[in-house]
């Protein structure tokens, strides 16, 4: 059994050379074709001095070049690095500092931007992929990648605890935070769902979500691993839902692994009763919860799907799930199910001691695709992680490690499992997850802003929306204005608040703390506040 990621696109290359491996719009790569090319990037890499270990930046918007960017780097002994097309030019610095990336996979749409990333401190960074009439410094466009003479004796020597990619995602003190995962997560991960879902060569997987999301993980590897075709979203039809429900009939997709933001926008707005779907055996979700009334809707306008919630946060990768054969008619909620086959799961209160069945306590999961921790975050590391010890007088070495959630769900006797929310002040947006701290801090650093208190607001079955307050320094003409400009440019716009207000003092607990949960009462309660210094909160 291959023991790498890209070992199942290899296989796959020699035993279904012609089999379809990607589509993206007009452009179409085989099998045999991707892992051609992915060994000639993968030569380039490695004679422009890539070694083993090292990080690879992979910035491109959906593209036909992409899985090429991903099994390039892989073939090379390097982990790739999403980086967020979307991203303002502060957090893509930040994170190819973290992480000490020296190369960027990209294209041309990108050309400005890398551009203005080299004349900001990295001009040492080697581009590949951009034409060469953007004049860019250190760079090599794809003709020449695709003109390459594949050199396999180059290919460094790699194990399956190797890293094989970081995502970054929020950080709550202001900086991104690096998941690093292993061939072994990954394939750990991968060989389950495949199995789960029973995905097979036939399977049209459509692949919804940006790479620096955590879900594309099943549409790039669960799908090569069962040697399926995996359809690109162009983000252009992600943005106008008939147009994706004209791609998802067209293209004849049988899985789509999504988030429920997504599908609420296909179901209100994508026309879908002029479209053949009957193609769709899975619908699969997750990253957030599903509003009911919109998961009914849904449900009905596709009735031949199995619709299925999964649970998992990135640093374990998907871990429970739930195939929903029904709703109730009065159903709130679903679960996410019960722990998968390769799992285990401990539910514990503030004490690490477990708690009764129907309680509520912490989430926490120990799994063979569990990340090997956060890139350069010794003290997060240390707080990350439970070590639970059978008897006493062992040392953490040798006790069973758990991921630590941060989600409180509670248990019923058959196992399966509620989600109730967060412990801390994580929340998810689109699927997206947002420390609120973090854009309080990057609130508070501008010169204008004297306090600030974001919060989430949840209305009936609305999507969540971040909402936040601050008091100045001394009044401004147009602060929130001028303050919103600032934000944009060092967080991504699914962290942006849908709502920014200027107030003149804070409601505040017993203890002196701002009272967040007042705030967000009174959110709920208002329908109309006043943007002004002078408005009370």
């Amino acid at each position: 059994m291959p023991f790498l990621i890209h070992q199942y696109l290899e296989h796959h290359g020699r035993n279904q050379v012609d089999a379809e491996a990607a589509v993206c719009l007009d452009d179409t790569l085989s099998y045999g074709q991707l892992d051609h090319k992915a060994n000639q990037l993968s030569t380039v890499l490695l004679t422009h001095l890539v070694k083993k270990g090292d990080r690879v930046g992979i910035y491109l918007d959906k593209c036909i070049d992409m899985p090429v960017a991903i099994y390039g780097i892989l073939k090379s002994g390097a982990a790739y690095v999403p980086l967020d097309p979307s991203a303002p030019i502060q957090r893509l610095s930040e994170i190819i500092n973290d992480c000490g990336i020296q190369v960027v996979i990209s294209g041309n749409s990108k050309a400005k931007k890398l551009a203005q990333l080299k004349s900001q401190g990295h001009q040492s960074l080697l581009t590949i992929g951009p034409d060469n009439r953007f004049n860019l410094d250190a760079n090599i466009d794809w003709d020449h990648v695709y003109t390459t003479q594949p050199d396999l004796s180059l290919s460094p020597h790699i194990i399956e605890s190797d890293l094989a990619y970081i995502i970054y995602t929020s950080g709550s003190t202001g900086k991104p935070k690096g998941i690093m995962h292993t061939h072994h997560s990954c394939l750990s991960y991968s060989r389950w769902a495949a199995t789960e879902y029973q995905l097979n060569v036939t399977d049209r997987l459509g692949n919804h979500s940006p790479l620096h999301f955590d879900i594309s993980i099943f549409d790039w590897f669960a799908g090569v691993v069962a040697g399926c075709c995996t359809i690109i979203i162009p983000d252009e039809y992600t943005k106008f839902p008939a147009s994706y429900a004209q791609l998802i009939s067209e293209s004849h997709m049988t899985v789509l692994f999504t988030v429920p933001f997504a599908l609420i926008q296909l179901s209100l707005r994508g026309a879908m009763e002029q479209h053949n779907m009957n193609k769709l055996r899975w619908v699969i979700f997750g990253g957030e919860p599903f509003p009911i009334k919109h998961l009914a809707a849904i449900m009905a306008q596709l009735p031949n799907a199995a619709f299925d919630n999964m649970y998992g946060p990135a640093e374990v990768n998907g871990c429970t799930h739930f195939t929903i054969k029904h709703l109730e008619a009065r159903a709130q909620t679903i679960p996410i199910g019960p722990i998968n086959q390769i799992s285990n799961a401990l539910i514990v209160d503030e004490n690490d001691q477990a708690v009764d069945v129907d309680s509520i306590g912490e989430l926490l999961v120990r799994t063979p695709s569990m990340m090997q921790g956060y890139w350069g975050r010794a003290e997060l590391n240390e707080s990350a992680f439970y070590y639970y010890k059978p008897f006493s007088g062992l040392d953490n070495h040798y006790a069973q490690r758990y991921y630590r959630t941060g989600d409180l769900v509670s248990c019923s006797s058959n196992g399966d499992m509620w989600f109730i929310g967060r412990k801390d002040r994580q929340i998810k947006i689109r699927g997206y997850r947002v420390e609120l701290d973090e854009i309080e801090a990057q609130l508070v650093s501008n010169d204008l802003v004297e306090e600030a208190a974001v919060f989430s607001v949840k209305f009936d079955d609305e999507p969540l929306q971040i909402h936040a307050k601050v008091t100045l320094k001394s009044a401004c003409e147009n602060a929130t204005k001028l303050i919103l400009v600032a934000l944009k440019q060092c967080l991504p716009s699914y962290a942006m608040p849908a709502k920014l207000t200027v107030v003149e003092f804070f409601p505040r607990t017993t203890s002196g703390k701002i009272d967040r949960t007042y705030l967000t009462k009174l959110a709920i309660e208002q329908t109309v506040d006043i943007v002004s210094p002078k408005t009370k909160p």
